[in-house]
């Protein structure tokens, strides 16, 4: 079952404002990129449950998480259906996100007090999510949308909260933009946990991205 109620993802959420994301067949290797990433101060992890027998791979994460990493906040993500959403609850996922938004899934997530955030690309698509109680909706794809479009909803919707992903890396410049335009935090997969980063074990140079990402998102939400 979950740690976090969806009211305190949510605010780890904004706190923070980075959501990282990664799938790994190695669980081994799994376990160093989130302890890069817990060590360079982020507190979230979106499992993007994408191959075969995932849901082995993220239940060796999050008890390692539990164990090892107080306050690190597992969720998952690439999830289509309510019975995905339930399975990988009962596994102690946090949050559940998904790439368009399913009413059913929301139902599920609801009934336990899971946060859930889907992937949304019109007014109405967001209207609809927060009308079924989501706290944080995914922009997705980000590239797609771009920062213009988080402005423009947020003039009519203050009170939306948007985490784009696809479209965003880890400049300086690109991540302005996005929390100019308004944005609550950001997903971020391959730009940050790069291909390079995983065939090098790299995770020193992991961790300090992270903490370089993490130092310009807290600079930016208070300009």
């Amino acid at each position: 079952m979950a740690r976090y109620s969806r009211i305190e993802v949510a605010q780890k959420m904004a706190e923070t404002g980075m959501v990282p994301l990664f799938y790994h067949a190695d669980v081994e290797l799994g376990k160093q990129v989130l302890k890069s990433c817990y060590d360079g101060g982020a507190r979230l992890m979106e499992f993007t449950a994408r191959g075969d027998f995932a849901h082995e791979v993220f239940t060796e994460l999050n008890k390692y998480a539990l164990k090892e990493l107080p306050g690190m906040i597992m969720g998952v993500g690439s999830i289509t259906d309510a019975a995905a959403a339930s399975f990988y609850m009962q596994l102690g996922a946090n949050f559940i996100v998904t790439p368009s938004l399913r009413e059913d899934i929301a139902i599920a997530c609801n009934r336990r007090k899971v946060l859930y955030s889907p992937g949304c690309g019109s007014l109405t698509e967001i209207n609809r999510a927060e009308e079924l109680g989501v706290e944080v909706i995914k922009l997705f794809p980000g590239s797609t949308y771009g920062p213009g479009f988080v402005k423009a909803i947020k003039g009519p919707q203050p009170w939306t909260n948007i985490m784009p992903t696809g479209g965003v890396d880890t400049s300086e410049a690109n991540l302005k933009a996005w929390f100019s335009a308004g944005v609550t935090c950001v997903g971020m997969g391959s730009q940050l946990i790069s291909k390079e980063i995983l065939d090098k074990k790299d995770f020193e140079g992991l961790r300090s991205e992270v903490v370089e990402v993490l130092s310009i998102i807290k600079e930016l939400k208070h300009l």
